[in-house]
């Protein structure tokens, strides 16, 4: 027995297929085109950015989190900033450098050859001149057990914590004088929290 033609079935044509139609399906073909071209291209450039933003934090500035209360009122604990890799350090300048495994954050007091010497008071002398510590909250001679004066050493730096009370620096023989090998950058930028955005000072 031969196959029964369906009546209910239908064939599509070119001649049902209207002009405005095939106007529509290209333009829906050239749209998903460009919506990749596009998405492809905001994901290179994101790629591009991130691999910049993880050399710039690697070898110019990086990106470091404080830990402790050594830096207060300065630095808080949680905060982060972003320090600059550069051998132009001064007296003054808030550094971080490595001490053992960890990474400390503190103010240059004197440099090389310098003599410093700390009263019980807390009065902070750079051969023979009472420095200007705007920066200390509280003067504390704090713990230290070296004695002064001390002349700072060749290509190394004294350096002290702004919360005088607390901080663990060159005072005490555990840490001494930092030498220029050891820093990591000088610490120019707060950029966490948003609201303290701004130049460390």
């Amino acid at each position: 027995m031969g196959k029964k033609n369906n009546k209910n079935e239908t064939k599509l044509t070119y001649k049902d297929i209207t002009i405005d139609e095939i106007k529509q399906e290209l333009k829906k073909e050239k749209f998903k085109s460009r919506y990749v071209k596009v998405l492809m291209s905001t994901v290179y450039t994101l790629i591009i950015v991130a691999s910049v933003a993880a050399l710039i934090a690697t070898l110019i500035m990086p990106v470091l989190q404080i830990s402790g209360t050594s830096m207060e009122p300065t630095l808080k604990e949680g905060e982060i900033v972003l320090a600059l890799k550069t051998k132009n350090i001064k007296a003054g300048d808030v550094i971080a450098f490595y001490h053992g495994n960890k990474i400390l954050v503190k103010r240059v007091i004197a440099t090389s050859g310098q003599w410093v010497k700390i009263t019980d008071e807390g009065d902070v002398y750079v051969d023979g001149k009472l420095v200007n510590e705007p920066y200390v909250k509280e003067k504390s001679l704090g713990q230290a057990d070296v004695k002064f004066p001390i002349q700072v050493s060749e290509g190394s730096y004294f350096i002290l914590g702004d919360d005088r009370e607390t901080s663990i620096d060159s005072r005490t023989e555990v840490i001494g004088s930092i030498s220029q090998e050891d820093i990591i950058g000088k610490v120019l930028i707060k950029a966490w929290p948003i609201k303290q955005i701004g130049v460390v000072k």
